[in-house]
């Protein structure tokens, strides 16, 4: 009888040491890494904010007017610069901490979840329902692609959350060579690709001629979406950017190969962040491709032998 006791005594001061020691790690938030998070969710916050206005709404921007979805686009990507920065600064700072990862992980379901599937509904919703600001496809309409469209936006939503609660699980080495390679397409690519494509139509469709590429490549985005969503819960292996061909030494050619990339994106933004996420998007089921093609059993057939005579 007394050894029950003292066991669960034992246990309870354990539990009470445990808990002590939960509330300290909880108080101890890293300050500078955290100031970016929370910037990486306020512009996603003011992505949404954009998205919702008249995509007939302009915004001056230096010598230039922007629409309501150019302006969340580029928030979108103010925001992955956020998240790029914060975990640069938590390394070098040696303040990583399970609570500003859990912090990363809920600002990234909005700027790179949330954000892109309403900018997503808001395009096709112009081109489809030839409304703005006020009605948005919905689930409540009777008709069955505004259903649909809706339901793709959903999924992308809860597809992002799936991909980076399964990052947060199985990302728990610190080793280099552990985070060459994603499995699945990022939240942050998959955003991009969205987002990148989104900002080319706003900015050469209106200018064109043909406004059945408007509607066409409109009403096309949620197909992208989509294809985006299953990338994310997929097992494809994606190429980690920065830690595969930004670190270490690199020769001379390498460099100013970079360099001539870097040139041509200064010059055509647009289209280089278009071409670069949607080249990007596609690299891990275009390998998959090719190594099923040229796998060693994929042989032609040997010529039959001519018989003599």
């Amino acid at each position: 009888m007394h050894r029950k006791e003292d066991f669960e005594e034992r246990y309870r001061r354990r539990l009470r040491r445990r808990r002590r020691q939960l509330r300290r790690r909880a108080k101890a938030v890293a300050v500078l890494p955290s100031l970016f998070t929370l910037g990486n969710l306020i512009a996603g916050f003011a992505a949404i904010h954009f998205a919702a206005k008249p995509l007939s709404v302009a915004f001056k921007i230096g010598d230039h007017e922007w629409s309501s979805l150019t302006v969340a686009g580029v928030l979108i990507f103010l925001g992955m610069f956020f998240d790029a920065v914060d975990g640069y600064v938590a390394r070098l700072t040696r303040t990583t901490s399970d609570i500003g990862g859990q912090l990363d992980s809920l600002a990234d379901i909005v700027t790179f979840g949330v954000a892109p599937a309403y900018m997503t509904l808001q395009l096709v919703s112009k081109f489809y329902l030839a409304t703005e600001g006020a009605y948005i496809i919905s689930p409540t309409r009777d008709d069955l692609f505004a259903r649909v469209i809706w339901a793709i936006a959903a999924i992308y939503v809860a597809c992002t959350a799936l991909r980076l609660a399964r990052f947060n699980v199985e990302s728990g080495s610190n080793l280099l060579a552990d985070h060459l390679m994603f499995r699945g397409l990022p939240s942050p690519g998959a955003a991009g690709c969205v987002s990148s494509l989104i900002l080319l139509h706003q900015h050469y469709v209106p200018a064109t001629d043909f406004p059945w590429a408007a509607r066409v490549t409109g009403l096309g985005m949620a197909f992208i979406l989509l294809l985006c969503a299953l990338g994310m819960v997929s097992r494809l292996p994606y190429a980690h950017v920065v830690n595969m061909y930004m670190r270490g030494h690199r020769n001379f050619g390498y460099v100013v190969r970079l360099a001539i990339i870097l040139a041509f994106a200064a010059f055509l933004p647009t289209l280089a962040l278009a071409i670069s996420f949607t080249a990007y998007a596609l690299s891990a089921p275009t390998r998959l491709l090719m190594r099923a093609w040229t796998r060693p059993g994929r042989t032609a057939a040997p010529a039959p032998a001519r018989q003599p005579g």
